[in-house]
């Protein structure tokens, strides 16, 4: 795919919307580490439903470590593997605690040290709270950047490292919220819904199926 699609990709999702934000619900960048500490193999939705239990009751890493694992297993059971994001919740919240002032660290090494963060969930953070370019890639980034063409990659990080590179410059802060909200919405894994897609006639996945 050449420069001149891409950018004209990102300039219609830009259109049709201007300021994406993530669908996880929070406040201050604490509330959004440990939401999207949770979402990992759960739902946006599923993860809102229980901290908007939790965080009226316990939202700082003091008040969350206060709780212990049972007592914050017992805001997040609905979601899946709630016992080891219990776990690695809680140790989190003592590491803010003892050794970051019980602020988010901003740097990728801080985070990626954090029990239950690896690499995708500190991309989110950086983005989404501290407005840094990082390019967090999740299963719909994955799929729709290799499926369209934008930044084809056999793995998360090469996926990663093509679409800091291939993504015009203007639009890479907020590129992460838009591909995701493609790939949820329109560019699904199944049947993606091309028909009515916004960027069907620049994407590469119609012209690729049918030429076989």
């Amino acid at each position: 795919m050449n420069a001149a699609k891409r950018l004209e990709i990102f300039r219609r999702l830009h259109e049709d919307n201007p300021e994406p934000k993530t669908e996880l619900a929070y406040s201050t960048p604490f509330e959004l580490l440990i939401a999207v500490i949770l979402s990992a193999q759960a739902t946006d939705v599923g993860v809102n439903k229980a901290t908007a239990k939790l965080y009226p009751v316990a939202n700082t890493p003091e008040a969350i470590f206060a709780l212990g694992v049972d007592g914050l297993s017992e805001y997040i059971k609905t979601i899946g593997l709630y016992n080891s994001k219990a776990k690695n919740v809680i140790e989190t919240c003592r590491i803010l605690v003892e050794q970051h002032g019980s602020q988010v660290p901003e740097t990728r090494e801080a985070l990626e040290a954090l029990p239950g963060v690896g690499r995708k969930t500190a991309n989110v953070v950086l983005n989404t709270a501290f407005r840094q370019l990082a390019m967090a890639v999740d299963t719909h980034i994955f799929r729709v950047s290799n499926r369209t063409g934008i930044a084809p990659g056999k793995n998360v990080v090469e996926v990663e490292k093509k679409l800091l590179k291939f993504v015009p410059k203007d639009f890479l802060l907020d590129a992460h919220h838009w591909l995701i909200l493609h790939g949820r919405y329109v560019c699904q894994a199944r049947k993606p819904r091309c028909g009515s897609c916004r960027i069907e006639d620049l994407c590469e996945y119609k012209q690729k199926t049918s030429d076989d």
